[in-house]
């Protein structure tokens, strides 16, 4: 750790707790240690009991309501959310990690509610920390004119760099950029003891290397851990890493009727049908829920140049989609009725580089399920995907000089 970040990580602790930092030992991870979600008269109140004072922050955001409570590496074991809350102000509750090395607590809310009192007291001999913060009942302006984000350049630090640098680039091989879906305070979809998210990444890790062992390819993923990734930051890795193609990966349920076999998505303003709709909307809310606001607006001309750049990508896309698809029913036998599908997922919105969502299977069908939880039968998808990427880049690579420049 380089002088400059331990100054920073101190001054964080002494505005931040109004404590010495000297009496934080920031290279262990602080513990959860049990809690409660209550309703007070005129609003709610939240404590948390932690085995060492940590920096932390604490502010609202909207649609939903939601409080927000950010920590420097919190751990929260297995806790179940749903038994700290006990009243009716704070819907719901989840935490998890938010990136590496740092946590979050996500509430819900019934109701707008202001934040009157945010503090937390350490134990001087033991180093336990209770943090409490008491929330006031509120009119819906007054929460919108104070909720958003903070911005400070003393909590808002740059993230790590990756431990892994990028391999240097070679013509002669495609750049695959695998996004395992959710991550971290956003488990996805979960059926029992399985979680979309371990799942997702479990099999990023298990194409990935089908992918470099058929060689021709570079392979780089969005996330190689259990922590969460915004939507639009999963966009931004696969631009950096110079992706000729990117691959969202998820196997989602969906609560009414049943789904099938695998199924590809390609971007579209207009949803193929609803579950493409309820789909593409539950995953930006995801983004939402975990407290990252997406406010950022291209001016006039930028959104032109995008339009024409995804105008003359689509094509690429699609054919992406087919030769996936294509691939996947010659490997395990069976995709979904109707595979080719379109919705507004924000992670396909590179307009410069083909992008597709694989839905692998759906953890809502049992058959399915048992599927995604067995290696040989997820080997035989990776396979499958490795085949269409293949017929793909050898077809891509022929259709090259009809493209416009």
């Amino acid at each position: 750790m380089s002088g400059v970040l331990k100054q920073v990580l101190a001054l964080i602790l002494s505005v931040m707790l109004a404590v010495p930092a000297a009496a934080q030992e920031l290279g262990a991870l602080a513990r959860f240690e049990g809690g409660a979600v209550t309703d007070r008269w005129g609003g709610a109140e939240v404590q948390l009991n932690l085995s060492q004072g940590v920096p932390w922050r604490v502010f609202t955001l909207t649609d939903p309501n939601r409080l927000v409570m950010d920590f420097r590496e919190v751990q929260w074991g297995e806790v179940d959310p749903a038994s700290l809350t006990e009243g009716d102000r704070i819907t719901s509750l989840r935490m998890g990690g938010y990136r590496p090395g740092w946590s979050r607590l996500v509430a819900e809310m019934a109701e707008p509610m202001t934040v009157s009192t945010a503090q937390m007291d350490t134990e001087g001999a033991t180093g336990a920390a209770v943090l409490l913060v008491r929330l006031d009942t509120a009119d819906q302006s007054s929460f919108d004119a104070e909720a958003g984000a903070p911005r400070d350049p003393r909590w808002d630090l740059p993230q790590a760099a990756q431990v892994e640098p990028l391999p240097p680039r070679d013509p002669g091989r495609l750049r695959i950029v695998l996004d395992p879906g959710h991550g971290g305070i956003d488990p996805g979809a979960e059926r029992g003891e399985v979680r979309e998210a371990d799942l997702m990444l479990t099999f990023a890790r298990e194409l990935q290397d089908v992918l470099r062992r058929a060689g021709g390819f570079d392979v780089v993923l969005t996330r190689d851990g259990d922590y969460f990734v915004s939507l639009e930051a999963r966009v931004a890795r696969a631009r950096d890493a110079g992706a000729d193609v990117f691959i969202s990966l998820h196997a989602d349920a969906l609560a009414e009727g049943e789904a099938r076999g695998a199924a590809v998505y390609t971007l579209s303003d207009d949803a193929s049908d609803a579950a493409s709709a309820a789909l593409a909307e539950r995953h930006d809310r995801d983004d939402l829920l975990a407290g990252v606001d997406l406010s950022q607006s291209d001016d006039r001309v930028a959104n032109v140049l995008m339009s024409l750049a995804r105008l003359d990508n689509a094509p690429r896309s699609e054919a992406l989609a087919r030769h996936m698809l294509s691939g996947i029913q010659n490997a395990v036998g069976r995709v979904h009725k109707r595979p080719m599908r379109s919705a507004g997922f924000s992670v396909l919105k590179a307009a410069d580089i083909p992008s597709v969502l694989l839905e692998v299977g759906f953890l809502s069908t049992d058959e399915d399920l048992k599927n995604l939880s067995d290696p040989i039968w997820r080997q035989g998808m990776a396979a499958g995907v490795r085949d269409g990427l293949i017929a793909w880049r050898d077809e891509d690579a022929a259709l090259a000089p009809l493209r416009r420049n």
